[in-house]
């Protein structure tokens, strides 16, 4: 199994488009923390991106930024520039198309909008990604991104038949793309004096041991999978492989596959169509009691609950 596709199979993501952001001369726009994955293209223009305690992030035309709203963020002419709450603006003009600056000086029109994911899984798995992927136009795969977001918003605007199944997998090859993009450049950017900057699955399948790690335990879940045990997989000491499973990835090996576990009964529970206890020996735990106390340590609701919180949801006005 890839656990990158796993992860964008139990994501289902599916996106809603801005009407855009027209900028010029001196001006800035607010996002608050939401803990949202917005996206957004430059169209033309250039500017920045800063949020708080990072420097900023200097947008090109036809750059596309992932932004996770775990932190404010704002996009910006100049920084020093007092920037507009998006959502009052939007509230108060009743538009999602957002016109800021005075005057006609360096034009700036940017493109976007927001991954919804239909999943029990959003938080922990958006938790995994970066806050921030940077696909610069000249990347490799930029021109894929721009080209699948310009097929789906002519078929958003043009729906025909089958366009709910069109626009579905077109959001999910988009979100693939730019979070491949990222994988690569985190393999690239690796070497043995540069300091590890990223931390997460992504992270993760750019290193040929902890992806050999990650791919075992995603290819068959239900294995009593240890840490010697990985280690000798992936051929490197127990000691090593532990600390550096860690350093990439941001936890331990056990607790990953814990934390994937539980991330695929609560998908399983929401779905409503298998027992508790098939979900408990499909994903490893040798009896339903024992899978009981691990899911509501990590959730803070026992597997029932859960399923019963969930499908009311899903029925619900």
């Amino acid at each position: 199994m890839d656990p990158f596709l796993d992860l964008i199979h139990l994501l289902r993501p599916r996106a809603t488009l801005w009407a855009g952001i027209e900028g010029v001369g001196r001006w800035g726009v607010s996002f608050r923390k939401r803990d949202d994955l917005l996206f957004c293209w430059v169209q033309q223009g250039k500017c920045q991106l800063t949020r708080p305690h990072v420097a900023p992030v200097h947008l090109e035309p036809d750059d596309f930024v992932l932004v996770r709203t775990d932190t404010p963020f704002t996009l910006t002419s100049d920084p020093s520039v007092e920037p507009e709450d998006s959502e009052t603006a939007v509230a108060l003009t009743k538009d999602t198309g957002l016109r800021l600056g005075v005057g006609t000086d360096s034009p700036v029109t940017l493109r976007g909008g927001r991954f919804v994911f239909d999943t029990a899984n959003e938080d922990l798995l958006t938790g995994m990604l970066p806050s921030l992927v940077h696909v610069a136009a000249g990347d490799t795969s930029s021109w894929r991104v721009r080209s699948l977001l310009k097929m789906n918003e002519t078929e958003s605007l043009e729906p025909g038949a089958g366009s709910e199944f069109i626009i579905a997998r077109l959001m999910e090859l988009i979100l693939v793309e730019i979070l491949r993009s990222e994988t690569l450049r985190v393999n690239s950017d690796r070497s043995p004096d540069r300091k590890q900057e990223h931390s997460g699955l992504l992270a993760g399948l750019a290193d040929p041991v902890t992806a050999c790690a990650l791919s075992a335990m995603h290819r068959d879940v239900s294995h009593g999978w240890t840490v010697s045990g990985l280690a000798r997989l992936c051929g490197v000491s127990r000691s090593t492989f532990a600390a550096r499973f860690r350093q990439i990835v941001g936890m331990g090996p056990i607790e990953y596959l814990l934390q994937w576990r539980i991330a695929l009964a609560r998908d399983e529970l929401r779905r409503g169509t298998r027992s508790i206890g098939q979900i408990a020996l499909d994903i490893g735990f040798q009896s339903s009691s024992a899978f009981s106390t691990a899911f509501t340590r990590a959730v803070g609701c026992s597997p029932k609950r859960f399923a019963i919180a969930a499908r009311s949801e899903c029925s619900g006005p």
